[in-house]
């Protein structure tokens, strides 16, 4: 972001936590209330297909998104599924039945090869072949194996055996159509509600996890490019040394990548993968952004974060790489945690607006980076984050010692909260704010999105209409105005 730009203002909500959860109706009614409200910009978690913990942070592919988020209504309106469909998939909304419906309908699209829509299917299919055919394979295969990670396959098809590959093509070939026409069906849904929201000034910001999951489509398809061993066994594991959020770090798992044999082929993994969200996003966030210049790498035999190293990565020659590619891509470092002048360079080498939490401003000194008068324009400034508990639930819980601060810098010692942090955030410098939607709704701890580290209970909020009460409607878009950061 330029300083010549208009101050901006945004709301953060993943698809999943939309009243249905999907991008139809209640998405198409988010961007009405975002619209209405003076609002400018939807940053959502990234979109692609999770595990079963539903992480969105440790997905089956680096492009493929997630089904879930499909709007079935639609299938139904155009005919390829009937009412009786819908209403068994209803009655049981099993990943069972999610399947049988979009088996149902590319049986009925491939009859109608003469088609637009079964036109268009093809041509995507060609668009996205390079990503697309081997996740089909790979989610077809894994479901053959009961889910097991593609390592614990049998070693044909673990390492590509190209005969056997071909083989499996050709048995499991309506399995595969089906997964490629779902994977079409949510592209042309997301291009959809994107070109909706563009429509009303509403720009969509997204989100990209630095690493990709072990289990992967990528890694599966791309062995080479990752640090593994002979028998494809991660050797070392990444994460996080110990921190804010905890103190054994936090030990993800993802693989590390092999910088050097992606610097032979030119990045040309990466520039896949930023060409897939460039063209789904107006602004893409890169999670853990300080791991493109040193990445916390923990030996696979650890079982805590604590006994890792730091690794220099690349960033600079990639970074370089997806500038010259996408000229206009708009990128956000996540850049918390442990921070250092080299992960400071990177980012101003590119202009890249930082983040700025104010949940962690209070309780120190003069010199914190998020304290507001601290935070400079080219930053994106938030209340919280979905790893954060919400701003209601945090102040509730916060120490006396930042209770204390935070109540002399308001000047108040009873602040009405968190409207006193969303004003907060939108007074500052920062060209633009997100505010998570469970601080407009003023919710409480129950209602935070993740809390890292812990398993089980994450990433299930949703958020009902009810409690977007006309007064909590009116105060956001007064906020807005107020701060000067109205989308005209």
């Amino acid at each position: 972001m330029k300083k010549s730009q208009q101050r901006k203002a945004g709301v953060l909500l993943h698809i999943s936590s939309l009243p249905e959860g999907n991008m139809g109706a209640q998405a198409k009614r988010f961007v009405d209330f975002l619209s209405a409200a003076g609002a400018s910009v939807w940053q959502t978690l990234p979109l692609n297909m999770p595990h079963n913990d539903g992480s969105p942070y440790q997905c089956l592919s680096a492009h493929a998104g997630n089904p879930a988020f499909i709007d079935l209504q639609e299938l139904l309106e155009s005919g390829y599924i009937n009412a009786a469909d819908l209403q068994a998939y209803n009655a049981e909304p099993t990943l069972a039945q999610h399947q049988k419906v979009f088996e149902k309908a590319f049986c009925v699209i491939s009859k109608q090869q003469d088609s637009p829509d079964y036109i268009a299917y093809l041509k995507f299919c060609r668009k996205h072949s390079h990503w697309l055919s081997d996740f089909a394979l790979f989610l077809v295969l894994r479901q053959q194996f009961n889910q097991a990670s593609w390592n614990s396959w049998p070693i044909v098809y673990k390492k590509r055996d190209s005969k056997t590959l071909s083989i499996a093509k050709k048995q499991y070939a309506l399995a595969i159509g089906v997964i490629k026409f779902t994977q079409f069906i949510f592209f042309k849904q997301w291009c959809a509600l994107k070109a909706y929201a563009n429509q009303h000034h509403i720009a969509m910001f997204g989100d990209i996890p630095i690493f990709v999951a072990f289990d992967s489509a990528d890694v599966w398809a791309n062995p080479d490019l990752f640090k593994l061993d002979k028998n494809c066994n991660m050797t070392v594991v990444a994460g996080v040394p110990p921190d804010y959020f905890s103190s054994t770090g936090q030990r993800w798992g993802n693989p590390h990548y092999n910088w050097r044999a992606m610097k032979k082929e030119d990045f040309k993994w990466w520039l896949a993968r930023m060409h897939t969200q460039n063209s789904m996003f107006d602004m893409v966030r890169i999670d853990h952004f300080r791991g493109l210049e040193a990445a916390w790498e923990i030996p696979a035999s650890e079982d805590t974060a604590i006994n890792g190293k730091w690794r220099v990565a690349p960033g600079n020659l990639l970074l370089s790489a997806i500038k010259k590619r996408f000229k206009k891509m708009c990128l956000v470092a996540e850049d918390l945690g442990i921070i250092t002048d080299e992960v400071n360079a990177l980012r101003h080498e590119y202009q890249m607006p930082g983040m700025k939490i104010l949940q962690f401003a209070f309780g120190g000194g003069d010199d914190n980076l998020y304290l507001p008068q601290n935070i400079e324009e080219n930053s994106v400034v938030y209340t919280g984050t979905h790893d954060n508990d919400t701003s209601l639930g945090w102040y509730q819980h916060l120490e006396e010692n930042a209770k204390n601060h935070l109540h002399a810098f308001l000047d108040n010692q009873e602040p009405d909260m968190p409207n006193a942090l969303i004003d907060m955030a939108f007074a500052t410098k920062a060209d633009l704010a997100i505010i998570p939607m469970q601080d407009i709704l003023a919710l409480d701890s129950t209602n935070r999105m993740n809390t890292p580290g812990t398993l089980g209970g994450n990433w299930v909020w949703r958020f009902d209409w009810a409690e977007l009460t006309p007064e909590k409607q009116q105060y956001f878009a007064a906020a807005v105005e107020r701060s000067g950061r109205q989308s005209l």
